[in-house]
């Protein structure tokens, strides 16, 4: 089992969140529950907090539902689903929430702080993560453990460190991570400046960061299969703009831009 320990504020967050009572866990309703996207008639600004790997998908499915809506804006937040889901919890402004992990918005759920059920939307699997010079040498998720080798992971309370602990567990390895990061685009990002020799990110950012990594898959991923879902907050002040941006995303039109990316089927 992983010996990481979270960064502290992912502690202060995690204790907010256990203090919040509830009772209703997410569930996942077909997507034909939302409403049909609106074109043309909505108005005023939605604000989307998204989990950091959904950054590209999600600016380009923004642009979409602007063009389809002039009256309409968008603001995205990305960061770590755990940070978004403590930061909703204390009561940011934020109208819908898509995490990279059910658990995350359990938590909102079962606080009450969600506007009906959320919707699974995507999946997402883990891939390494090199430089394209490939330094040192790495072929399978073992390689990660070879001494010298300086690997970077996503921090545990975060999905993709939650999905690395689990492929860790079921593979018998333990990895000696050089840092933990609150975002897997911060991972990424230490492997595209060379400060790393490998990192665990998803497939989709590996596909999205071109010719600037190379991605190697490993069989134990599949074992860990992270499942995205949307919801409205509760405390959203534009709950029209919600549902119609969701709608969007679980759509024909946002499940393209999802699999163009590299997400796979909720």
């Amino acid at each position: 089992m992983s010996t990481r320990t979270h960064v502290k504020t992912a502690l202060a967050s995690a204790a907010l969140l256990v203090g919040l009572a509830g009772c209703a866990p997410a569930s996942t309703p077909p997507a034909a529950s939302a409403p049909a996207e609106a074109t043309g008639r909505l108005s005023g600004t939605v604000t989307v907090f998204a989990a950091a790997s959904l950054k590209a998908s999600f600016t380009d499915l923004a642009a979409q539902f602007e063009a389809k809506n002039p009256g309409a804006k968008v603001m995205l937040s990305f960061a770590g689903s755990s940070d978004l889901a403590a930061q909703i919890a204390q009561g940011a402004p934020a109208d819908v929430f898509a995490s990279a992990d059910t658990k995350n918005m359990a938590k909102l759920a079962d606080a009450r702080l969600l506007d009906g059920a959320a919707a699974n939307f995507a999946t997402n699997v883990l891939e390494i993560a090199v430089p394209p010079s490939n330094p040192a040498s790495i072929l399978s998720f073992a390689d990660l453990a070879k001494p010298g080798v300086k690997v970077v992971l996503c921090a545990s309370q975060v999905p993709c460190g939650a999905a690395a602990d689990a492929v860790e567990q079921a593979a018998g390895v333990t990895l000696a991570p050089v840092s933990e990061e609150s975002s897997v685009t911060d991972v990424l990002g230490k492997v595209t400046s060379g400060e790393a020799d490998a990192g665990l990110v998803y497939v989709t950012d590996v596909k999205g960061a071109g010719e600037k990594v190379k991605g190697i898959a490993f069989p134990e991923s599949s074992g860990a299969a992270n499942t995205y879902p949307i919801a409205a907050v509760g405390s959203s002040r534009n709950k029209e703009l919600a549902r119609a941006f969701i709608a969007l995303v679980t759509g024909a039109d946002g499940q393209k831009i999802l699999g163009e990316a590299g997400f796979g089927k909720p």
